[in-house]
């Protein structure tokens, strides 16, 4: 992480100050009307000549609210609302976003040792893959180099000389694999899982039925893309681009299918999220199929959950949590809209239960709680591209740092067509729920509880002209 911005090196500089013993002089209020500068995190506009009285400062030792709403609060800087329902189940499941480096010693040593270490059985299923082979060669390469004996199991739609029907309700090969101690599965087609492993009538193969056993035992089941799409009872099956589903919605059956339910059938899970803008298609998706809770996860980084229903975000980047408990959706509109949708931003190292909704952050960020009264960022805080890679973090990090209030995303499509689009308004609001972490060692973010509105605009085109 850089530690060249102004933000970072300001944050350093009264860390050393407070470690040496010295008095560190807070900031003065921001303006009431802010002075239009820069969107970035940091301005050199010199302070109003007779600044307002500051407020009282914060309590930032005080318990934090995951979720909007929470009714209770609990010790330890946490808070819970409701708890849901807790699956019965006693592995660990580690979601990959995709893009798994072979290099990410975090992930793969975390699920070669939730299979229980060196010499672990670890059952490949390339199920979803396009070269079923070649891939399972790759991973069973790289989970021999962290020290599992990992192994590949031929039920798949387009292993070549293979009966993936037959080969899924073969007994000793599912003998084979409840014997194991983990399971990963492959990226490519989710749809294809599901059609190797579930028959017609909608029971589980043999083979199916053997991943349940290693999960219900204690072993630990990863997927990576596709093999984290399977991990909610529902999962994207046939998507449109994510902007299309805003715009013409999203129909069960045909966008949607039915995943595998590792997680349980309280969660949604998505992946590939933060490159590819994904977190704008899992709101429609949810609110369709009645979810209250969605974890998406980036490119390479993973979710690791526990048996306590724990989710501990590890490898390069971070994960958002999505809350609708409280949304209203415009079912009438043909165009997609939701207000007071709750979400938030899990850096690495970050933990959220799902049963009790409990957050606590990184370690490296555990004393570093942002003062809203003392917040670095000044000007408007805006993206012309919020479906941009990273853009909603971005987005996220700079409004929870800013004297801003809100901060304003639009998605939309070619501008340089003709005539009007539909395209959306993404406002992103701090409440007085919303929290912020920076880590002490770099600039790195957790975002907790932002609201955000999502409405249909019109998009007069082209966009711009040529002077």
């Amino acid at each position: 992480m850089k530690l060249s911005s102004r933000a970072s090196l300001a944050r350093l500089g009264l860390a050393l100050l407070a470690a040496c013993g010295l008095p560190v002089q807070a900031k003065e209020a921001p303006p009431k009307k802010p002075v239009p500068a820069s969107s970035g995190r940091t301005s050199t506009t010199p302070p109003p000549e007779t600044p307002a009285k500051a407020p009282p400062a914060p309590d930032l030792s005080a318990p934090v609210r995951i979720v909007a709403g929470a009714s209770a609060t609990l010790s330890g800087g946490s808070a819970a609302i409701a708890p849901s329902p807790v699956a019965a189940h006693q592995g660990s499941l580690v979601i990959i976003g995709g893009g798994l480096r072979g290099d990410n010693a975090d992930v793969w040593q975390r699920v070669v040792k939730l299979a229980g270490g060196k010499g672990a059985r670890i059952a490949v299923f390339p199920s979803a893959a396009g070269n079923p082979e070649g891939s399972a060669q790759i991973i069973i390469g790289y989970l021999r180099k962290w020290g599992a004996d990992a192994f590949l199991v031929p039920v798949a739609v387009r292993l070549a000389g293979s009966d993936y029907k037959k080969n899924a309700d073969d007994a000793a090969l599912a003998k084979k694999i409840r014997e194991s101690d983990g399971i990963y599965f492959a990226g490519g087609d989710q749809g294809r899982i599901t059609k190797a492993l579930v028959r017609e009538d909608g029971s589980q193969t043999a083979v199916l039925e053997a991943v349940w056993d290693v999960y219900r035992r204690g072993g630990v089941i990863a997927g990576t893309s596709a093999g984290a799409a399977i991990m909610s009872s529902t999962m994207f099956a046939n998507p449109k681009a994510v902007l299309s589903m805003l715009q013409t919605g999203i129909a069960d059956g045909r966008e949607l299918g039915p995943g595998l339910g590792f997680i349980g059938d309280d969660v949604f899970v998505d992946q590939h999220l933060l490159v590819r803008g994904r977190f704008a298609r899992m709101i429609p998706a949810m609110l369709a199929k009645g979810y209250q809770i969605g974890l998406g996860i980036d490119e390479d980084s993973a979710m690791v959950v526990n048996a306590q229903r724990e989710v501990e975000v590890i490898g390069y980047k971070g994960a958002l949590l999505i809350d609708l408990s409280r949304a209203e959706w415009d079912k009438v509109n043909p165009h997609f809209g939701v207000r007071n949708a709750v979400i938030s931003y899990l850096d690495r190292g970050d933990k959220f239960n799902i049963a009790t909704h409990m957050f606590t952050p990184a370690t490296e960020k555990a004393g570093g709680r942002i003062d809203p009264t003392r917040t670095l960022g000044r000007g408007a805080v805006y993206s012309n591209d919020v479906l941009g890679n990273s853009a909603v973090i971005d987005l996220m990090e700079r409004l929870i740092d800013s004297n801003q209030e809100e901060a304003i995303g639009i998605a939309s499509g070619n501008p340089r067509a003709s005539g009007t689009e539909v395209g959306f308004e993404f406002r992103f609001t701090k409440t007085p729920d919303s929290v912020g972490y920076v880590s002490t060692v770099g600039e790195a973010y957790s975002v907790l509880n932002i609201r955000l509105d999502i409405r249909p605009i019109e998009i007069t085109r082209p966009l711009y002209k040529y002077k």
